[in-house]
């Protein structure tokens, strides 16, 4: 039980760093706007996807539990 407890604090630090950096700067530079999302406006509609930019943001995340589990 102790393992998953870190996490959850370790995970808990990440999420509040990004909430602290997201209100101090607004948005992340260049997130969202990647070649491959998909943008699609017309009259009364507007449709995004950030396909790249999830495609991106996961292969991070799996990254980062990789090399979490190595240890």
């Amino acid at each position: 039980m102790v393992p998953l407890a870190k996490l959850f604090i370790t995970l808990g630090i990440v999420f509040i760093l990004t909430g602290i950096l997201l209100y101090a700067f607004g948005k992340i530079p260049g997130v969202g706007k990647l070649p491959g999302d998909i943008l699609i406006k017309k009259e009364d509609l507007t449709f995004y996807f950030p396909l790249t930019t999830c495609i991106l943001l996961s292969l991070i995340v799996s990254f980062l539990f990789f090399l979490w589990n190595q240890r």
